[in-house]
């Protein structure tokens, strides 16, 4: 399988501030190939598997992904729908990935994760406004939109056309995915003994790092809300994400190989790191400290790295 080629590009499109598209034209036919274990490839891929794998587990246990899916017990049809979600996730996921229909596989599935948000998790925040912990199911499928949406404007040709505007700027699922890490920031501080149970036994201090990994994503949003050395910020947060999977998912998934939940919070924690290096790749044009890079250095710094 092909990665998908990605646009590189600054967010300023105007004439003068731009990469021109042939001078990327030359590196292809992938980018994987070029930008190889860069961030926003290593999120495509982390995103892609850990949907794909979802839709794996619903595929075999028809059912949905617990609290990320929250599907009611009422629904006609539930366990058909269970399936249909499996094996749109699965096919979505894995045409990710194949790069003639990546761009058609992320739109569709970004739509369907949008409406986990709009159909699931809203009327859950609606219904309890003041509980985080619905906020942080909204929040968490929030960051997944933000991913596939970032990712699929990063696949060439992906914003001509897009109605309304809003859609084709990057600017907007980046500031979504900032505020949805503040509130991820806040329920470590909500669910702190939750949080701190779920830190590795050998680890000292397990109530610490669930304070300072909250404070790491409540810092992190803020940054990225407000323009401050975001793309410092979302690398971390991207990596500290990433450092979750290893540390903690992969670890429980080796203890219970056979559970279900093991495995369903596995592929949510990778997609969701696979999210923040898609916004953190997004960031390419930024500074890493607090001076923002100028038009020209920008070209510079793509080329040099096209060259490298």
């Amino acid at each position: 399988m092909d990665i998908a080629c990605l646009r590189f590009l600054p967010q300023n499109h105007h004439a003068g501030t731009a990469v021109k598209n042939r001078d990327l034209d030359a590196i292809y036919p992938g980018a994987w190939s070029v930008f190889k274990m860069r961030s926003i490839a290593l999120g495509h891929v982390l995103f892609a598997i850990g949907l794909a794998g979802l839709g794996v587990l619903s595929l075999g246990s028809g059912d949905f992904a617990y609290t990320w899916q929250p599907v009611p017990a009422w629904v006609i049809w539930r366990e058909g729908l269970a399936y249909a979600s499996g094996l749109l996730l699965v096919g979505a996921g894995v045409g990710m990935l194949v790069k003639s229909i990546a761009r058609r596989s992320t739109l569709i599935m970004t739509i369907y994760l949008a409406t986990w948000v709009l159909l699931l998790q809203s009327p859950r925040v609606a219904h309890a406004p003041g509980n985080v912990g619905v906020w942080l199911g909204f929040c968490e499928n929030l960051v997944l939109v933000c991913g596939g949406w970032i990712l699929f404007l990063s696949l060439t040709g992906s914003d001509r056309n897009l109605r309304p505007k809003f859609l084709a700027d990057p600017r907007v699922p980046r500031l979504l995915f900032g505020a949805a890490c503040v509130v991820l920031g806040l329920s470590h501080f909500a669910y702190l003994d939750a949080t701190a149970g779920m830190v590795p036994a050998w680890l000292p201090d397990r109530a610490g790092f669930a304070y300072l990994t909250g404070a790491g994503h409540f810092a992190a949003g803020l940054a990225i809300l407000f323009g401050v050395v975001p793309r410092l910020a979302s690398t971390l947060e991207a990596s500290m994400i990433s450092t979750f999977v290893l540390l903690l998912h992969a670890p429980g998934v080796s203890s219970q190989p056979t559970s279900r939940l093991q495995w369903t919070m596995l592929f949510v924690a990778s997609a969701i790191a696979g999210a923040a290096w898609v916004a953190a790749g997004s960031l390419r044009e930024s500074a890493w400290g607090w001076a923002r890079k100028s038009p020209s250095r920008v070209r510079e710094t793509l080329n040099a790295e096209i060259g490298s």
